[in-house]
Formats: structure tokens, C-alpha cells, sequence
């Protein structure tokens, strides 16, 4: 077990042959349908393909991301990327924030300093946290799993053995998404080192202990029914990728503008965009998530990790509930708006929180809504 001190790579000959991938696109034809309803709109993939190849500056990105404190932590062969920003205040609280997919490690950075030094972003310093930005096993610079059993179970093992080799013996956890998944299973399965969990998200798969010939509620049949319609005409993407990722894989490591058309579709779907992405996040942010998955060679592998939560979902029996004190920020354009006595069910909930505005990227849509609602959380648990 060893941590060490990481720096993001560049290649120019890497950048050089994207850029030769995006000069000979070969773009397919489209059905007379309107823009979006059938999946990613022609003109705007041209569009953004054009700004990624003639104008986006990847070693720019780079040199800004270089600016942060990245590691790199190995444990039994595997090596885990981090951030590990040291808060500014009296008695900082360890805090890890875990990202989820289409997204990245690169979700976290706008929430990042309202963290860890809220004194100068509006906050009071007693709220300051030391934060922990791991990237997923299988995820940007962090290695690929050898097998097909990495799933949110295992990292949490994973997250629990880095907080301790940073000296963190108690911590909190947040997250959304692919990270809800992992922030729960820690609460799960090591409530003794949780100090909190706050989430943005409630996994797809969670499924509380409903004792035998008790039935749901009728908010929880209503959610089920819509939870159902929305994986029949939503969910396509999470059931190949945890069925047949590899053959996709082939696809979307190859081609540029296929990966783009695969990950920004859902940035688009999942945020509170109203359909015009571009008027609510800049190109280069979405552009620099899309080249960390290019660059990395990661996309197949980050699918992977949907098969492994697959066999492993997050089914509650009779002695199953997430103990320490838990949090949701519900933002209104979330996938799905579980109702409060489903997720009772499962988690020590304390604290709910309406949020005005905001969608499934909450770090990156609306990091200052986020913070507020984590800042306030962990206060009256920081003794």
C-alpha cells in the first residue's frame, strides 16, 4: 500500500492523431425526426467536433489541472487516482466526494474550493473540509480492474483503505449517481467510520426490506410504475452497458465523435439544461471530460463497472440499513424523485433539502447550492 505524488500526462502525438480521427469523420445519415428525439443531434455533434479539433486546447487543460494536488494511491496492484485538497479552517472534517458516470473526477472541481476554504467563497471557515476526489476504479487515471467484480461494494473497501492511509480513521461521504452507490454501501458496510452521508442521488438499483405481504405504499407504487417506464424508454444505455459493454467498447474507443455523441447526450438528458447544453455548460468543461475518457482509453472499462454493480445490487434484507445520519439534496430535474418513505426504509435519513433548481450533475451544475446543503449537514456533526 503506497500513495504518491501524480502528475497528469501530455501527448502531442495523442492530441495529433484525435485530431486526424476528427478530420475524417464519417458522419451517418439522419431520419426525418426532430432535433434530439432520436438521439444526438447531427448539426450540433458537427459543431462540436469542429471546436474540438480547430479550437479546444487540451494541453491548456492540463497545465490548469496540473495546478491541484493529484496522487496516486496503490493497493494490492491496483493504483487509484485522487485529489487531496486540505481544508482551510480550524478542525476541517475529512470529506470524500465520489463522481459517477458519464461524468469524472472533473465534476467535483467547481465544488472543490467552496469546500475546502468556504471563508472565502461566502461560508465560515469552521465549515472547511479536507476533501478527497478519487477517480472510480476503471475511470480516468485510475487502473483498470483485472476482473468483473468492482463494484460499489469494493470501492468502498477501497475508499475506507485510502482515507486510512491518509489518516483519516472517520470521515464523511457524499455523492450522486454512480458515487450515491458507493457513498451508501460505505454506510452500509462501515457505519463505525462514516461520520455522514450526503447524497445527491439515490442508486437505480436500492431496494429497501419490505417485510413479506406488506405492500408500498401508493407514493412508492407511483415511483416503482415511473421508475419502470423511465428504464423502458430511458435506460437502453444502462442495460448494454451492463449486459454487452464490451461491444460497444470497440466503437467508442475508436471514434471521437462517437464517444462525444455516447456521453454528451446524457448531459444533456440528465441536467437542467432545458435542452440548449451549450447555454448552460461552456464547451471546454464538456470537452475536457470527453477528452479525459478519450485520452485514458477508459470508456470501455467505466461501462464495465455498470455489469459489476449489476450482480451486486443494492437489495436491502431485514438487517440492511445505512445507519449513520444521511442527507438528500433533491434537485427538481434528478432521473428520478424517489419518495421520502422509500428511502426511510433503507438510510437514517435527517435531512431533506428542495432544491430551486439543478438536474443529476449537482457539483457541476449547481456547486454552490450543493456545498450550502453539505456545509450545513456536516455542521451539527462535526463534534
Amino acid at each position: 500500500m503506497s500513495i504518491a505524488p501524480f502528475t497528469i500526462p501530455f501527448s502531442k502525438v495523442d492530441v495529433d492523431d484525435l485530431r486526424q480521427r476528427l478530420d475524417h469523420i464519417r458522419w451517418p445519415d439522419t431520419a426525418a425526426t426532430p432535433a434530439w428525439e432520436d438521439g444526438t443531434d447531427r448539426h450540433f455533434l458537427k459543431g462540436f467536433c469542429s471546436y474540438w479539433k480547430d479550437e479546444f486546447d487540451w494541453q491548456q487543460q492540463v497545465e490548469m489541472l496540473n495546478s491541484l494536488p493529484h496522487f496516486r494511491f496503490t493497493e494490492n496492484g491496483l493504483g487509484i487516482h485522487f485529489l487531496h485538497v486540505r481544508g482551510k479552517g480550524p478542525h476541517p472534517v475529512p470529506l470524500v466526494l465520489t463522481h459517477g458516470w458519464p461524468g469524472s473526477f472533473l465534476e467535483m472541481l467547481c465544488i472543490l474550493p467552496l469546500l475546502t476554504d468556504p471563508a472565502t467563497h461566502g461560508g465560515d471557515a469552521a465549515d472547511a473540509f479536507d476533501v478527497v476526489i478519487p477517480s472510480l476504479p476503471g475511470f480516468g487515471y485510475s487502473d483498470r480492474p483485472a476482473s468483473d467484480d468492482m463494484n460499489v461494494f469494493r470501492v468502498a473497501e477501497i475508499w475506507v483503505e485510502l482515507m486510512s492511509a491518509l489518516g483519516y480513521s472517520r470521515f464523511a461521504a457524499q455523492g450522486g449517481d454512480i458515487g450515491a452507490g458507493v457513498s451508501t454501501a460505505l454506510g452500509l458496510r462501515y457505519p463505525d467510520k462514516i461520520l455522514g452521508v450526503h447524497l445527491n442521488y439515490i442508486p437505480g438499483s436500492y431496494k429497501p426490506f419490505v417485510e413479506p405481504g406488506k405492500e408500498p405504499n401508493a407514493a412508492e407504487k407511483e415511483y416503482l410504475a415511473t421508475a419502470a417506464r423511465w428504464y423502458e424508454e430511458e435506460g437502453a444505455y444502462a442495460h448494454l452497458h451492463r449486459t454487452r459493454p464490451q461491444t460497444a467498447a470497440y466503437a467508442l474507443n475508436d471514434s471521437p465523435a462517437g464517444l462525444a455523441a455516447w456521453l454528451l447526450e446524457k448531459f444533456r438528458v440528465w441536467s437542467d439544461c432545458g435542452g440548449d447544453l451549450l447555454s448552460y455548460f461552456t464547451r471546454d468543461q464538456l470537452l475536457t471530460n470527453v477528452t479525459l475518457y478519450w485520452m485514458t482509453q477508459s470508456i470501455g472499462s467505466s461501462m464495465r463497472m455498470y455489469r459489476a454493480n449489476g450482480k451486486a445490487p443494492l437489495q436491502f434484507g431485514r438487517e440492511d440499513f445505512v445507519r449513520p445520519p444521511v442527507a438528500l439534496a433533491r434537485f427538481p430535474k434528478e432521473i428520478l424523485q424517489v419518495p421520502r418513505s422509500w428511502i426511510e426504509r433503507g438510510y437514517n435519513l435527517q435531512r431533506w433539502t428542495e432544491m430551486p433548481r439543478g438536474g443529476h450533475f449537482a457539483a457541476m451544475e449547481q456547486p454552490q447550492l450543493l456545498a450550502e446543503d453539505v456545509r450545513a449537514f456536516f455542521r451539527e456533526l462535526r463534534s
